[in-house]
């Protein structure tokens, strides 16, 4: 892949290290994966920055961050990957997720009731509480749709971006062979 375009956007990894507010995880952040741009170490950071994703809430980067840590996984590529679910995609991933819940449990698969927020004049305070009960309206149906997508779709990227590497890979030789005597 071309390591160079990519090298010039991520950070140094020992800037990161000595940032005033990660020095405390400073020996999490030591193992050469986490910052290596390698076909194994970018389609694993790919797929958990893809599962963390799908965490309902402002917790996706932080999931990504630890499953990045914990696995040994390019940690920017992950925390980049989750901005796969922003404030456009997420009703389609809802939808998506509540579709395969009740397609796995057998449920019949009721309306999605509309989430109810006066945007305009409404008390911010109560915008949390207000999804949690929208969130748990749809119940388990939606939180198992919601695991099989994000493992499904961690899945997919995983595949994605080794198969797509190897695609680079291959005609890249092809075309040094070509320019060889």
């Amino acid at each position: 892949m071309p390591r160079k375009y990519f090298r010039k956007y991520l950070p140094d990894h020992e800037t990161v290290r000595g940032h005033r507010h990660l020095r405390l995880f400073a020996p999490l952040l030591r193992h050469p994966n986490l910052w290596h741009l390698n076909r194994h170490s970018v389609a694993g950071g790919v797929a958990v920055g893809l599962f963390g994703a799908l965490i309902p809430g402002p917790l996706q980067m932080l999931t990504a961050a630890i499953l990045a840590i914990v696995f040994r996984f390019n940690l920017p590529v992950a925390l980049a990957t989750t901005l796969l679910s922003n404030p456009f995609t997420w009703p389609a991933i809802v939808v998506a997720a509540y579709a395969i819940g009740a397609f796995v449990t057998g449920e019949r698969m009721n309306e999605v009731q509309p989430f109810e927020f006066d945007w305009l004049h409404g008390d911010w305070g109560q915008l949390p509480p207000k999804m949690m009960d929208w969130f748990m309206g749809m119940g388990e149906t939606f939180l198992i749709g919601l695991l099989i997508l994000a493992v499904l779709l961690a899945a997919l990227g995983y595949g994605a971006v080794q198969l797509g590497w190897r695609l680079y890979l291959l005609a890249y030789l092809r075309r040094r062979k070509r320019r060889e005597p």
